[in-house]
């Protein structure tokens, strides 16, 4: 475990809570349909709206959120980047490592168990 990483005590998630994670991580996917925002507005408002009520979902809400400005962060990287070409390259490193990640973290979600996506910045405690 990193030194970073919480330790979090919570009794097994129930049924609701872990759909409600699970549909945050996959709330990513809307940043295809809505570019820009798409990606970060669908985790923020699963958080806000389920935080209160279930704590699996406030810790894997967070979490997502937190990745999704990681990756958006990134994609704003490459897009300067592209001025040199190496941003062409990586867009689609960075957009299939995220497809490839959410849905990681869906899966462990559903399963109870929290997830914590790799080389992700956690602007959001």
């Amino acid at each position: 475990m990193l030194d970073d990483e919480p330790l979090i005590q919570m009794q097994e998630p129930d049924k609701d809570a872990r759909l409600w994670a699970m549909i945050a991580h996959l709330a990513g996917f809307l940043g295809y349909f809505i570019p820009v925002i798409g990606s970060l507005i669908g985790p923020l408002i699963i958080w806000q709206m389920k935080k209160d009520l279930h704590p699996f979902v406030d810790d894997q809400g967070k979490e997502a959120l937190n990745f999704q400005i990681t990756v958006a962060i990134a994609v704003l990287v490459c897009f300067l980047l592209m001025i040199i070409a190496i941003g062409f390259l990586m867009i689609w490193v960075v957009g299939i490592g995220a497809i490839v990640l959410m849905i990681i973290a869906a899966i462990k979600a559903n399963e109870g168990k929290t997830y914590r996506y790799p080389f992700c910045l956690r602007l959001i405690k």
